[in-house]
């Protein structure tokens, strides 16, 4: 027989069990970027990424081990951002055997698949909300005990990443190092914006932001008031396009572009070689061909919307990575875009130095410049 003292010990083992069991998987309402309140054990330790590219903001805050709570993922990673893809595979080949998905928008998403990987979360970009509505996927998912929630990087991603960041944190029970990249984002836009806002008389140039030039042979798609839009206006600029496109994204025709003869012309580009094989897309992101995409860059402003304007004729035409536009790391970009309207008022902003540091202190991988490119530098 048992002690009672060994018996006590058993007793209290086991409430202690319990009381970690009931910490590890504590039941919480979480509001998401919808509005929308949903039930999820916290911290989830099994998660679904809407989007490949989600793992921009699992990496930063899963540091030691990005692909952890990672069972599966969208197809688009890869695509996209063939070259940060490439960075990943080489130090977490593991990742290359995640189970993949099509996306809810396009209808291709598979629910079984999902039941099977058995996530305790489903996190989702807001600009997927209308399709994932439309097919009844919350309810059906909701049937089958596995919570959906929105983030949002992307359709008014300077308003809600903050917020997706703390959302995050909480599902992944990293409150604190979420709390620590909001403050190193929010700092790093103020070095832009305190600059902005005391400087007097700042006569803000006119900025076309073409989204994906090259991507295909159509001219020009755009951003309106949010996204590098509103990166534009951060930075100190007159985005041509705002009063034009009424939402986030959208079409300029060419003789807008002609008639308000920007004073700077910046192209978003990646390496969409999966997408568009040899296309006239500027492929610049990490470790990028400065010189290849430069040329690039150059053949894009010899289109008939661009090659009498001013920005073209004083080489004020820069490139810089789309992808900026869907992730956590949009301050970076903002640093850019302000020194390529302001040079005289961000001498000292470095914002290759400042994507160094946000990989030294929140990303896993090694930072290889190749993100931004400029007809008026020969570097």
């Amino acid at each position: 027989m048992l002690k009672f003292a060994e018996v006590a010990t058993a007793a209290v083992l086991s409430l202690a069990l319990l009381s970690g069991i009931a910490t590890a998987a504590e039941k919480v309402k979480l509001k998401d970027i919808a509005g929308r309140e949903v039930e999820v054990n916290v911290p989830v330790e099994r998660v679904i990424l809407g989007e490949g590219r989600q793992i921009y903001f699992t990496a930063a805050l899963d540091t030691e081990a990005p692909f952890k709570r990672v069972v599966g993922w969208r197809d688009d990673f890869r695509k996209a951002d063939l070259d940060g893809y490439n960075i990943y595979l080489a130090k977490y080949p593991e990742m290359g055997k995640l189970p993949t998905f099509g996306g809810m928008k396009d209808g291709t998403f598979d629910i079984e698949q999902a039941v099977t990987l058995k996530p305790d979360v489903i996190i989702m970009n807001i600009d997927a909300k209308s399709a994932t509505e439309e097919s009844g996927y919350i309810e059906k998912l909701g049937k089958l005990g596995i919570p959906l929630v929105y983030v949002d990087f992307r359709e008014k991603s300077l308003e809600n990443t903050d917020p997706s960041m703390r959302l995050i944190g909480k599902l992944f029970g990293k409150e604190k190092k979420a709390e620590e990249f909001v403050e190193f984002h929010d700092a790093q836009i103020a070095r832009v914006t305190d600059v902005v806002a005391k400087a007097k008389d700042l006569k803000k140039p006119v900025v076309f932001m073409e989204r994906a030039g090259g991507y295909s042979d159509d001219c020009c798609m755009s951003f309106g008031s949010e996204n590098f839009g509103r990166m534009v206006e951060l930075a100190g600029g007159e985005n041509l396009a705002k009063g034009i496109i009424p939402g986030t994204f959208g079409t300029v025709n060419p003789e807008q572009i002609i008639a308000s003869d920007p004073d700077q012309v910046i192209v978003t580009g990646a390496n969409w070689e999966l997408y568009v094989p040899a296309g006239k897309w500027v492929g610049v992101g990490p470790g990028a061909d400065k010189a290849v995409a430069r040329q690039k860059l150059a053949d894009l402003m010899k289109r008939p919307a661009f090659t009498d304007i001013k920005a073209v004729k004083q080489g004020n035409v820069h490139a810089i990575w789309h992808q900026f536009y869907n992730n956590p790391y949009q301050f970076v970009a903002i640093q850019q875009i302000a020194k390529w309207l302001h040079p005289d008022l961000f001498q000292d902003l470095d914002p290759d130095a400042t994507f160094r540091e946000l990989h030294t202190r929140f990303l896993p991988v090694d930072y290889k410049p190749g993100y931004f490119v400029s007809l008026n530098d020969k570097t």
